[in-house]
């Protein structure tokens, strides 16, 4: 059987990490490990990860605080695995998602990265009727930066050569490779799915189904989307030079993609100012995802104008509307 590593990072996530590792450990496939790298906790995670001693299958390790991408190294570098999937500690997965991945992974030696669908969950876990449906086929590079399939860090299940293709060690590092880039703290996943789409002939592909519950916190989304933009825009310019013809090609239509979810997320968020910015800046890059997705980006300026001219209340309501027909079975 393949044997397969699932890499949790852990930092202060005392109140989450039992879902997620019930989760992990209720899996079909059963021949697996699963690290958990606490990452500098100072609440009672570590006290939690030792209260499932009991399970050989469950590592801890423990480090000084690295951030989201140096956990995922750590953990990466000490995992056994012919395939590694990462899950964070305030995610799910549902019971057959490694065994699917894995037989995907089998059956198509081509692909590189297997992900699935992801349904969108809330503080207390309970669904927010919307989900992430990405695309599953024919996904290139261009496909990667644009609208990264992959969706979010609990998705994938990736071989270990794929990984082993990406890897390098910078001058700062006596240890371990790399595979994430560490002086990244938000856009560490894009960066490196990118990288590995730009650099190798691994190929993306997704399994049908929402197999990962991907936590949305909530309050304070807009607040941080200054410094998710900064760090996207780093992002381009270190991989610029590994295929300067994409980047000019493909980037302004990208940043509309990018600057249109900081939008989303500043409409959830009932930030007039950030919306009204954002939703501006997008459509001066690019109207080409109001021809390719015309439904999402109409919905996201109709948000836009409710907020920017009836204000919040109006729109509060509007949107609990949305999510109770998603909730009754209607598109996410």
């Amino acid at each position: 059987m393949t044997f397969a590593s699932i890499i949790v990072p852990a930092f202060n996530v005392a109140d989450t990490l039992p879902q997620t590792l019930d989760a992990l450990l209720a899996q079909s496939w059963r021949d697996f490990e699963i690290i958990v790298v606490d990452d500098g906790s100072t609440d009672a995670t570590v006290e939690v990860v030792k209260s499932y001693s009991h399970d050989r299958r469950l590592r801890l390790i423990s480090q000084a605080n690295r951030g989201l991408a140096g956990a995922r190294n750590t953990g990466i570098y000490a995992a056994k695995g012919d395939v590694i999937g990462f899950c964070d500690a305030d995610d799910l997965w549902e019971p057959t998602k490694l065994a699917e991945h894995i037989w995907h992974l089998r059956e198509n030696p081509h692909v590189g990265v297997s992900y699935s669908g992801s349904l969108l969950i809330d503080d207390e876990g309970q669904p927010t009727g919307h989900a992430q449906r990405p695309r599953l086929n024919r996904v290139s590079a261009a496909h990667v930066f644009k609208r990264n399939p992959v969706g979010n860090g609990s998705a994938p299940v990736i071989r270990r050569a794929a990984l082993a293709d990406v890897s390098y060690m910078p001058p700062s590092e006596s240890e371990r490779p790399w595979y994430f880039d560490e002086t990244f703290r938000q856009s560490e996943d894009i960066e490196m799915w990118l990288r590995m789409a730009l650099v190798t002939d691994w190929a993306f592909e997704g399994v049908p189904g929402l197999l990962t519950r991907y936590r949305v916190n909530s309050g304070g989304l807009s607040a941080a989307t200054d410094r998710q933009l900064e760090a996207w825009e780093r992002m381009v310019a270190k991989l610029t030079p590994l295929a300067p013809e994409f980047f000019a090609r493909h980037t302004r239509e990208a940043r509309a993609y990018q600057l249109r979810y900081l939008s989303r997320r500043a409409i959830v968020d009932m930030d007039r100012g950030r919306t009204l910015t954002l939703t501006r800046r997008w459509l001066e890059q690019s109207k080409l995802p109001l021809i390719k997705e015309p439904v999402k980006s109409t919905a996201t300026l109709a948000a836009a104008a409710v907020l920017a001219v009836c204000g919040e209340g109006l729109l509060r309501r509007l949107m609990e509307l949305a999510s109770k027909f998603n909730r009754a079975g209607g598109q996410a």
